[in-house]
């Protein structure tokens, strides 16, 4: 027995989803660091494959698939971080921004510019003396030096620091006026 609210109403087809949800499509841009990060991504799906697929249908795994996996992991981590700051998507707080009047909030925006650009500077140059300090180390299952791991990562922090340093660049330009309408560097 059927009661009224199961008929369907007259502007939604009979058959189509009440509710429709549809992501932005991912672009891939001019950015070489879009690039980079798409090529370790892929490498990382086969490898993480690769594993899974010796050890659970062969039942004879790679020895040496789980210590490339988190090696590529920690790479394109820091190669994503750099995408995420010329895209400006860190996750931020900013109650305190938009309590503080505008020229606060001006003053509180380059304020936080500069300590971000300061901490990112101070990363990028430890991630560069571990370079060196690293070369002695080999890893664990392939005979080579942790310092292609460390360099690898110190890439993916100069890659943050130029756009970290672009970002300051074009919001000193423009006086640190609150964005309402996403990045003002695009894609």
């Amino acid at each position: 027995m059927a009661n009224s609210t199961d008929k369907p109403t007259a502007s939604v087809p009979k058959g189509a989803p009440v509710i429709h949800i549809e992501d932005a499509p991912v672009e891939i841009s001019r950015y070489p660091e879009d690039w980079i990060a798409l090529a370790i991504f892929w490498v990382l799906a086969l490898v993480v494959f690769a594993q899974f697929f010796t050890r659970y249908v062969l039942n004879d795994s790679l020895s040496w698939t789980e210590e490339i996996a988190r090696y590529l992991l920690m790479v394109l981590t820091f190669v994503g971080a750099g995408i995420v700051t010329r895209k400006r998507l860190h996750i931020a707080v900013e109650m305190l921004e938009t309590l503080l009047p505008d020229t606060g909030g001006r003053v509180l925006r380059a304020v936080v510019d500069v300590i971000t650009l300061g901490f990112v500077a101070l990363l990028a140059w430890f991630s560069v003396t571990m370079i060196e300090r690293m070369h002695i180390q080999r890893m664990t299952m392939i005979e080579a030096p942790m310092s292609i791991v460390y360099g690898a990562i110190a890439a993916g922090i100069l890659i943050m620091l130029v756009r970290n340093i672009l970002v300051v660049v074009e919001n000193a330009r423009t006086g640190w006026r609150k964005r309402d309408d996403g990045p003002l560097i695009t894609d």
